[in-house]
């Protein structure tokens, strides 16, 4: 049996689609079925009820799951402990956080943390968001800090993840400025003079949250994709650089804004309302088996989760 399998098995179990999975796994649907039934011949038993839509375990296939986790669990627990952790390892919480949190909010959110229950040592891996959920199901990780929107929820099972919400981030279209302080491009924009447009790859979930931005604007916005990354970085760099408008959460430009190296697009909307802006959640997400544990990183987790709640308490009273 390859570990991979397991890790398989875990994200269908999650989704309950195998072209899901397979897409979040970053395989072809026929490769990602032929490991899910190399999985079922090794363990001499079907996992997965196929005749119905959507996918659903069989009774095996939902014991089995529980297994899995416990099984990734251990194995990544023992990676960790290999990779230059001789005698009593220090207690380290991994976390998986989006590119743009990485660099912007996780540090600050961190040392405020910090200050309340002493110096965390931790280790971070930055993914876009879908790679991070899965992560954290396939035990990878302890916490998952990432972005929310109704339109495109996190799909994790609140029986089984605990959920926090850390703040908010907006985010909206900003451009370089131009001749005398003014932007060098404004929207909407027209049919005969698109504007250039830096965009997030079809993938992301930035890109997603600007596509519910554009899609439910009070005017339509005639723009010109002459650029494409997955990452938020990359768009600021050639918005800085007067390469076109991009949509940008507010923490990754409070430099260049301040600066007056950008200027947000929307900010003198009639009426003080940002037609052109989306309003996002910071969530922190944690498996609640691992709030349960005992060994010494479990413990570390759940003193943070409890300092990062009760600091919750005390902002909104």
């Amino acid at each position: 049996m390859e570990l991979k399998w397991l890790e398989d098995f875990v994200s269908l179990a999650e989704t309950r689609s195998f072209s899901r999975s397979a897409e979040l796994r970053h395989v072809s649907q026929p490769a990602f079925s032929r490991r899910i039934q190399a999985l079922e011949a090794w363990l001499a038993t079907e996992l997965i009820d196929r005749s119905v839509y959507p996918t659903r375990l069989t009774q095996a296939g939902q014991i089995f799951y529980e297994q899995a986790l416990t099984m990734l669990s251990q194995a990544h627990e023992a990676r960790t402990l290999l990779r230059g952790h001789v005698g009593a390892p220090v207690p380290t919480i991994e976390f998986a956080v989006p590119h743009t949190l990485s660099l912007t909010y996780f540090p600050r959110w961190l040392q405020r943390i910090e200050a309340k229950m002493g110096q965390v040592h931790t280790r971070l891996r930055a993914l876009n968001v879908h790679d991070a959920v899965l992560s954290l199901v396939e035990g990878g990780c302890d916490l998952v800090m990432g972005y929310h929107h109704p339109s495109h929820p996190v799909a994790l099972d609140p029986a089984r993840y605990d959920m926090l919400v850390l703040g908010s981030e907006p985010i909206s279209p900003f451009s370089a400025p131009g001749r005398a302080g003014r932007p060098r491009y404004t929207l909407p924009g027209t049919a005969d003079a698109r504007v250039p447009y830096l965009s997030y790859t079809p993938n992301a979930y930035l890109g997603r949250m600007t596509e519910v931005i554009v899609a439910n604007a009070p005017t339509s916005l005639f723009l010109d994709r002459v650029y494409e990354t997955d990452m938020a970085e990359g768009l600021k760099a050639m918005a800085l650089a007067g390469h076109g408008v991009a949509f940008l959460p507010h923490s990754a430009v409070e430099d260049a804004v301040a600066s007056g190296r950008l200027i947000r697009l929307d900010r003198s909307a009639r009426g003080g309302t940002h037609p052109f802006t989306l309003t996002m959640e910071i969530r922190l997400y944690c498996d609640k088996l691992a709030l349960q544990g005992d060994d010494p990183r479990q413990k570390l987790v759940r003193t943070l989760w409890d300092v990062v709640r009760d600091e919750l308490r005390e902002t909104t009273g």
